[in-house]
């Protein structure tokens, strides 16, 4: 779209659905905060000694990929044709696509916040072992 220097329109709605997925993709699917679920049973852990379930999210990681490269297929084809050029002051939806990142963002990060989970993992958990068993092996 830069060298292109029109499709402003094309590319913000592209942006805003990508926002929505990686929306979805952070949340969990089962949201602590509507409590018909909780009748259930089916809320996420907030205690170390409860059980522990994977994060499983809204939106699942090949489903993201998937729908995001769909619409990257969309945009593209809809940059072949002139009736999607519309003329826009394209500053003013990269500043509010910014603010509706930062907004909607902060939302989500008091949410996880709030509930206590995190969407990523940092990698498998390593033990340092007994360091005297190492020292009567030598």
């Amino acid at each position: 779209m830069f060298f292109l220097q029109g499709w402003y329109i094309v590319t913000y709605a592209l942006a805003i659905y990508l926002l929505n997925q990686f929306i979805m993709f952070l949340t969990p699917k089962i949201d602590p905060a509507m409590q018909d679920y909780e009748e259930d049973g089916l809320s996420l852990p907030t205690r170390a000694s409860e059980e522990f379930r994977p994060f499983m999210r809204q939106l699942p990681e090949l489903k993201f990929w998937y729908s995001t490269l769909k619409a990257l297929l969309f945009a593209t084809f809809c940059t072949f044709f002139d009736a999607f050029n519309i003329p826009v002051f394209w500053p003013v939806l990269v500043l509010y696509f910014f603010l509706l990142f930062g907004v909607t963002m902060k939302k989500q990060i008091k949410h996880m916040i709030k509930y206590k989970y995190l969407p990523f993992s940092h990698g498998k958990t390593r033990y340092s072992g007994n360091s005297e068993a190492k020292i009567s092996a030598k």
